[in-house]
């Protein structure tokens, strides 16, 4: 069966969906690139093309199978990640879709989790606009830094601005060695009708201008990567080494990661497609060539490697986690190791204890048996029952309630915990306030739900300016999760985001706290003289004892520094700001034998507090954060000048890589609010950034 997780409903069709017994026959393959690259396109294409689907949707109508949130309708551009599954020459295709926009990193993270190989998809007019998009270099240098194999398609060839070569081009100097095309085009005037195979030099007759000297550069590329020495030796002796010897050291250059080729594709008409298919099964590597996650017990000890074996300890990840009001919640899994099968218990598990969360910021170490029902093999988002998943395989499964993305599920009674992958950290603060007070309880679940499926969301409850802040990774990103804190049925609205402040006295004093009541019966009385002075930044609030005589008895000494700190907490001003940084000095005071009690010096305190300020004035303390920032040289005077009118105070810069710097500063909090957002187009996204609180410093007056 069949069920449509997204609008709850069972598809028309039944049946089980193809599943493969070997992982030798499994591809996961991520799609990378930028938004509007094409890449939800091509897999309609290459679905169509292997009569996954009767024939492709398009992004325009909402018809796609991979863009099925109903944010990435609205937006027309995917904001999740989608697995589609197809079947060529006996071999499992995963195609792993993912956002290109910036706001969804997190997406594409868990699809390179997910995935043994990439491809990285351009637009053929790329080459006209200038340098390839530095966010997708980015991604490329991070694949390469763990050796993922990646292949680049060039797609949209029947854009009326398309420029093949200039493209070829253009990518391969944002990427640097390796990257060589398999293929050129061939053109009836501007339109595309076909590919030139450099290595099979058909169609035999149709060479276009610069296919020689291409070729060329193939095959020398190829047996630079060759494990056979003597094949350089003998091309440059002027032997023609065969199609076929070329094609192995290709395929096996291809998945060890260190060539990359280059293939140009036209989803309208199918150009180029069959190639795709090609390199796709025989270039890139199955799971088995992978090397998987390193693995520990779910306490954290030590574990054995782990192979991708069907008849090994299960060991699977959720890597996607979304909720739907009628199939309930949806994980998407990647299974390392074993075979995931319906009616059995799994155990599922967070991180370890003591080890912060990126959602939360707290500690989380859930572990939870469960009982699955169904195994499913997805399509977008519809599940069509599975009879197994094994090793190497991508699946779903449904109504985990304990599951998290980024969680391991393992079998029951051989637990286990995969290493987590890293995320970058939400920079964008949008606070939410439920419109009515109905609303509330519905804002407080559907936030739960929403924070355990998107690990890039992180939720805060600021205890001094109450307000439920959600910190974003943007503002598309913030779109998209109020979108669907609404469709979970609660109604809210957006508030500007308060900076917590502080404030601390302006200079030295010697007051007294007086609190003397007599109204009959047993009365009040308390006398306290404080001396107080202004610390530095950071030193939070000191209670000093010198009192001498018995002035004040012993036993309300505690009560007068309690009270001093229960004002100083409670603050000195409308705003409710706290005061930091003063030392207080009790030095005498006056007690009643019958009248003083805990509760009169208390009060005493917090009298000679308020009293100081009168004397001394206030002064506002607003919060500094320590950023650092990695951008492009060719952006540093933009940025450096931008911090400048934020207030910010650059401590250094050093070299960050080739053509990068990684500038240093304090900046007032305030000042970063939208950083996230200025910052990307201040750069064109080009530069990142991180944040982490630095201290308090006097706000301007």
């Amino acid at each position: 069966m069949a069920v449509r997780a997204e609008a709850g409903q069972r598809a028309g069709s039944r049946g089980t969906a193809p599943t493969v017994s070997d992982p030798a026959r499994v591809r996961n393959a991520v799609l990378v690139g930028p938004s509007g690259s094409g890449k939800t396109t091509l897999v309609e294409a290459l679905l169509a093309h292997t009569g996954e689907i009767p024939r492709a949707g398009t992004v325009l109508d909402g018809t796609t199978v991979c863009d099925h949130d109903p944010a990435a309708v609205r937006q027309q551009r995917s904001v999740a990640l989608s697995v589609a599954p197809l079947f060529h020459e006996g071999t499992k295709i995963n195609l792993i879709d993912t956002p290109g926009y910036g706001d969804f990193v997190g997406e594409l993270r868990a699809g390179l989790r997910a995935a043994d190989a990439a491809l990285f998809v351009v637009p053929a007019n790329a080459g006209r606009a200038g340098p390839i998009d530095p966010t997708i270099v980015a991604q490329w240098e991070e694949c390469a830094a763990v050796g993922m194999p990646r292949a680049v398609v060039i797609a949209r060839c029947d854009n009326p601005r398309a420029d093949i070569e200039s493209t070829i081009a253009a990518c391969q100097e944002a990427f640097g060695n390796g990257v060589a095309p398999l293929y050129l085009p061939l053109r009836d005037g501007d339109t595309l009708t076909g590919l030139y195979g450099l290595l099979s030099q058909t169609p035999a007759g149709h060479a276009p201008p610069g296919a020689e000297d291409a070729r060329a550069a193939l095959i020398e590329g190829i047996i630079e990567q060759s494990e056979d020495e003597t094949l350089m030796d003998r091309y440059l002796g002027g032997e023609d080494i065969e199609v076929g010897t070329l094609i192995d050291d290709l395929e096996t250059a291809v998945a060890r990661g260190t060539f990359h080729p280059v293939i140009p594709v036209c989803a309208a008409s199918g150009t180029g497609l069959d190639a795709l298919l090609e390199v796709l099964v025989g270039g890139f590597p199955s799971p088995l060539e992978h090397p998987l996650p390193r693995v520990t017990g779910i306490d954290g000890a030590e574990h054995p490697p782990l192979a991708t074996d069907p008849q090994g300890p299960l060991a699977a990840e959720v890597v996607r986690t979304s909720a739907d009001a009628y199939v309930g919640r949806v994980s998407l899994v990647r299974v390392f190791s074993g075979t995931l099968r319906p009616e059995s218990t799994v155990h599922v598990s967070g991180h370890p204890t003591g080890i912060p969360t990126q959602r939360t910021g707290e500690a989380d170490g859930h572990d939870a048996d469960e009982k699955l029902a169904h195994v499913y093999g997805p399509m977008g988002a519809t599940l069509r029952e599975v009879d197994a998943c094994i090793a190497g395989d991508i699946c779903a499964l449904t109504k985990i309630g304990s599951a998290e993305t980024g969680d391991t599920v393992s079998s029951a009674d051989h637990p286990l915990l995969l290493s987590c992958w890293n995320l970058p950290e939400p920079l964008l603060p949008v606070a939410v306030v439920a419109r009515t007070r109905g609303d509330e309880d519905a804002m407080v679940k559907t936030l739960a739900k929403i924070v355990a499926a998107d690990p890039t969301l992180r939720l805060e409850r600021n205890q001094e300016t109450h307000q439920t802040v959600l910190w974003c990774m943007g503002e598309a990103h913030a779109d998209v999760v109020l979108s669907r804190l609404r469709a979970g049925g609660a109604e809210v609205d957006t508030e500007p985001v308060r900076v917590p402040l502080r404030t601390t006295l302006a200079k030295h004093a010697k007051v007294t706290g007086r609190h003397v009541k007599q109204s009959g019966g047993h009365g009040q009385y308390a006398v306290c003289h404080v001396e107080f002075e202004p610390l530095p930044r950071g030193a939070g609030i000191e209670f000093v004892d010198k009192i001498f005589g018995g002035s004040v008895p012993n036993q309300f000494i505690p009560s007068v520094e309690k009270g001093i700190r229960a004002q100083a907490e409670r603050g000195l001003t409308d705003d409710h700001y706290p005061v930091v940084d003063v030392r207080a000095t009790l030095v005498d005071g006056k007690a009643h034998s019958v009248d003083s009690s805990d509760a009169a010096f208390q009060t005493a305190g917090a009298l000679a507090l308020r009293e100081a300020a009168q004397a001394c004035g206030l002064v506002t303390l607003e919060p500094y954060d320590a950023v650092s920032i990695r951008v492009p040289d060719e952006h540093l005077g933009s940025v450096l000048g931008d911090l400048s009118g934020r207030r910010g105070r650059v401590m250094g810069t050093d070299v960050a890589g080739h053509g990068r710097t990684l500038v240093q500063a304090e900046v007032p909090s305030v000042e970063l609010l939208r950083y996230a957002v200025d910052l990307r187009a201040l750069t064109a996204g080009a530069a990142t950034f991180t944040r982490r609180f630095a201290r308090y410093d006097v706000a301007p007056g």
